[in-house]
């Protein structure tokens, strides 16, 4: 192929089909197999792992050698991650430059706005990340170490803040049961919950965040990803512990409902981890969740979704056509009419993926509604989350699946632009044409 042909977007897309193709194999040898598994299985959770999604067919702590489990542990950290990412850092330690190209796709990987300072970004990206995973695992080492054995609570640890920090969902407890078992841990879900929010931030903000001191500014979108996580977090908690306080959270103590509640108000935006059986919530709760999945987190981040910055553009431009402005302003800054129309796009792109693949999964099997479209909010947003669907999928549906979290971790808008790329043309512009609307 020419290199030169290749556009950032279609680079991206390849090397994540690269990784799950390698990462299928690597998981279809015996040696990586505590039981026989089909090679749609192994593909299943190699997406799902690359694509840092945490759907999985099968068991992941039974299914599983050490050795199966490391490599699953390895693609998250690379999917979520991004493959541009330890790129970089191979590059950097062999003394080589980076090339303008390779900045270029560095871009697009993180949604940075300019390509200048980039490689500094990874830089840093790299450290907080390895520095971030390090002190989780470290925590959740030191809760498990006396119940369970310093070696094996070494590893769960590290697992696990991997899989939280990457947003991927995946755990060791065995019995799909997640962490069930802990719904009243202040630990654990201050530690889960904690990576998960750092690594659906966004890089850009962390990196903004941390250089606050010097700076004394944020940028707009730091701004409006922390007030759209937080209002989103706080709502989350707010509607699970009203519509579920003499439900799913009846016979638990005022403390436990409450940290429930904040768990599975976070959680959704994008790691499928859970502590209390989601089976047994209202529909009202798991058709809120779906919203919450559907959102996800924010650009540049380990997460999935439209993102919250796409949500916040959305609101703030409706708000603006509300008042009768011609302009969508917020904090003092115009935002510009490409930027709503991107937003408008990755909306409907989320959408049509959505009700396409929950009409596709809907031919497969018989029953309610509501756990195929929950399955595929959650591969979409590369959540986790499931009402217990995907052990039972068939393997056409286990293929739609497949592409869904995909479409959800690449994303519509991008892979969209990798399949359309081609040499910019002359822009044209037509007489105005006027369509009625409402």
């Amino acid at each position: 192929m020419n290199r030169k042909r290749i556009s950032g977007p279609q680079s991206l897309a390849l090397s994540f089909l690269v990784i799950i193709f390698i990462g299928s194999l690597l998981l279809s040898m015996p040696w990586a197999q505590e039981h026989p598994t089909s090679y749609i299985d192994a593909l299943f959770v190699a997406t799902s792992a690359t694509c840092v999604t945490g759907l999985v067919p099968v068991d992941t702590a039974t299914n599983w050698t050490t050795a199966g489990q490391v490599i699953i542990m390895l693609l998250i950290q690379v999917g979520g991650l991004g493959v541009m990412a330890f790129a970089t850092l191979f590059a950097m330690v062999l003394g080589r430059k980076i090339s303008l190209r390779q900045r270029l796709i560095m871009q697009q990987a993180i949604n940075l706005s300019e390509v200048g300072g980039v490689v500094r970004v990874f830089r840093y990206l790299l450290a907080f990340t390895f520095s971030i995973e390090a002190i989780g695992a470290a925590i959740l080492t030191l809760r498990w170490g006396t119940g369970m054995g310093w070696g094996k609570a070494l590893w769960m640890g590290l697992f696990h803040s991997i899989s939280a920090f990457n947003n991927a969902g995946f755990d060791l407890m065995g019995g799909f049961k997640s962490l069930t078992a802990y719904t009243g841990d202040v630990t654990i879900n201050l530690v889960i919950t904690s990576l998960v929010i750092l690594g659906g931030l966004g890089f850009i903000v962390i990196y903004e965040l941390q250089n606050y001191r010097k700076t004394r500014t944020l940028s707009l979108h730091s701004k409006v990803v922390l007030i759209t996580t937080g209002i989103l977090i706080l709502s989350g908690t707010l509607v699970l512990l009203g519509t579920e306080y003499n439900h799913a959270l009846k016979n638990l103590p005022l403390g436990t409902k409450i940290l429930a509640a904040y768990f599975q108000g976070v959680i959704p935006r994008t790691a499928g981890f859970n502590t209390i059986d989601l089976n047994g919530l209202n529909l009202s709760s798991q058709f809120f969740i779906v919203l919450l999945m559907f959102i996800g987190a924010s650009p540049g981040s380990t997460g999935g979704g439209i993102k919250t910055t796409t949500l916040a553009i959305l609101w703030v431009a409706a708000y603006s056509q509300l008042r009768g402005k011609k302009e969508s302003e917020v904090f003092e800054r115009h935002i510009e009419t490409t930027d709503v129309l991107q937003a408008m796009t990755v909306v409907l792109l989320f959408t049509l993926t959505l009700v396409v693949m929950t009409f596709l999964l809907s031919l497969t099997r018989s029953g309610d509604l509501m756990p195929i479209i929950f399955e595929v909010a959650s591969a979409l947003g590369t959540v986790g989350l499931t009402l217990g669907l995907t052990p039972q999928l068939t393997a056409v549906a286990k293929v739609c699946i497949i592409l869904t979290m995909f479409l959800g971790r690449v994303g519509p808008l991008t892979l969209g632009f990798a399949l359309a790329y081609k040499e910019r043309q002359a822009d044209l512009r037509y007489p105005k044409g006027k369509i009625m609307i409402g």
